[in-house]
């Protein structure tokens, strides 16, 4: 009976292309030529834009088969497939940098299941534009940048989010209630790499104080949004939502409490999702293999 691989002999790989038969094929063709056996295998062929989409997790038994002799022996079959794809370790942790401006709910969230194993990232800095978080940040060992930001300060600020962001080779940034929005520019700079989260009111219920409009306006549903960031203010690419029942009977600071409860968990699933590959962003919309 052969030994079951070790963890740094899985590898996920995901693609996306055009529509055509013999895509399977050749992708499990490729998996048997470098004795790569198949943990889960998820796909999802897009009629409407004439797209397929995949998420393949295999183990490989061959001890001389890498990483980088995987990713060379598909690239012959990702150039005559006009595929778009990825390929890594599975045990490899998403490199994160979490922002956080007053609201630590999330912050603390990820944290947490950062250290229990719950989440495969790490988490190489923290940045916030107020000083609030320092502590908690210090308490789990991870450096904190204060970095205000002002009108007059912000593109010195974003700047420095950036080169942090290069110095510390993150994959991906965290808005967990960062309150600050981000210029087109760099929006555009963290295309695909960077997850907001935002109640579910928007865009009924804008500015200051919207649990306390929804309350005057006896909704029913408290929820949130996870998404990509993109220019367009909170209209990027949906990971995941989720929403929970109220009633009339519930202050506005209870629906305040709800809706940071759901905040939190909606977006450890989108960070999760993501660190796991099984998110796809398909235009306007995602594809998320669950």
């Amino acid at each position: 009976m052969s030994l079951r691989p070790q963890p740094d002999r899985e590898f996920v790989l995901t693609l996306s292309c055009p529509d055509r038969s013999g895509l399977v094929h050749a992708v499990t063709g490729f998996l048997v030529r470098h004795s790569g056996n198949i943990q889960e295998s998820q796909q999802f062929d897009d009629r409407l834009q004439d797209r397929f989409f995949m998420r393949v997790h295999f183990d490989v038994s061959d001890p001389d088969t890498s990483l980088e002799k995987l990713r060379s022996g598909f690239a012959p079959v990702a150039e005559a497939y006009r595929i778009t794809w990825q390929l890594h370790t599975a045990s490899t942790p998403t490199r994160t940098l979490i922002m956080v401006s007053k609201f630590g709910h999330c912050l603390n969230d990820l944290l947490f299941r950062r250290r229990t194993g719950a989440l495969n990232i790490e988490v190489p800095a923290i940045v916030s534009n107020h000083r609030d978080f320092a502590p908690l940040a210090e308490s789990y060992g991870i450096p904190f940048h204060h970095v205000p930001v002002t009108p007059e300060t912000k593109p010195e600020a974003e700047a420095r989010l950036l080169e942090l962001v290069e110095q510390l080779d993150i994959d991906l940034v965290v808005l967990a209630r960062y309150m600050q929005i981000l210029s087109n520019d760099l929006c555009k700079q963290l295309e695909g790499r960077a997850i907001n989260i935002h109640h579910s009111f928007l865009p009924s219920f804008k500015g200051a104080r919207p649990y306390v409009q929804a309350h005057e306006r006896g909704v029913k549903l408290v929820g949130a949004t996870a998404h990509y960031v993109t220019p367009d203010l909170d209209e990027g690419p949906i990971i995941e939502q989720d929403v929970i029942r109220v009633s009339h009977a519930q202050s506005p600071e209870t629906l305040v409490t709800l809706g940071r409860d759901v905040e939190a968990q909606v977006l450890a699933r989108a960070v999760e999702w993501h660190s796991q590959s099984r998110v796809m962003i398909n235009g306007r919309r995602t594809v998320v293999f669950r």
